[in-house]
């Protein structure tokens, strides 16, 4: 691991900016008939703000022993971020809760491929 500096630290923080992390939830009604078919639409939802650039980092929690289903990171502030989340087809039928948060991140961190 290379050394990091104070100096260093202290730019590098100058560039951070606000978002908004979400964790998605699963709840009981995730077992319901039909929920397949309205997470599909929350996905195809996902993939269009992501595309509009509302979303800038979608990830699934491939299924565990915890009923996290997902983490986001939105580019929009706090009430922005919760009237989509609010409007999202899988949290307005109760199959996913969320909590959201804001964060500080610092622009062009990325995934690794």
């Amino acid at each position: 691991m290379s050394d990091v500096t104070d100096e260093f630290m202290t730019e590098m923080l100058k560039t951070t900016r606000r978002y908004t992390m979400v964790l998605l939830h699963r709840t009981a009604r995730r077992g319901d008939p039909g929920a397949d078919a309205v997470v599909w639409e929350h996905g195809r939802r996902n993939f269009a703000l992501r595309r509009d650039g509302l979303i800038c980092l979608v990830c699934p929690v491939v299924k565990d022993e915890t009923d996290v289903a997902g983490l986001y990171i939105f580019s929009a502030d706090l009430a922005r971020t919760r009237k989509v989340m609010d409007d999202d087809p899988a949290v307005k039928a109760g199959i996913f809760t969320y909590e959201a948060h804001v964060i500080d991140g610092f622009p062009g961190d990325a995934l690794s491929r």
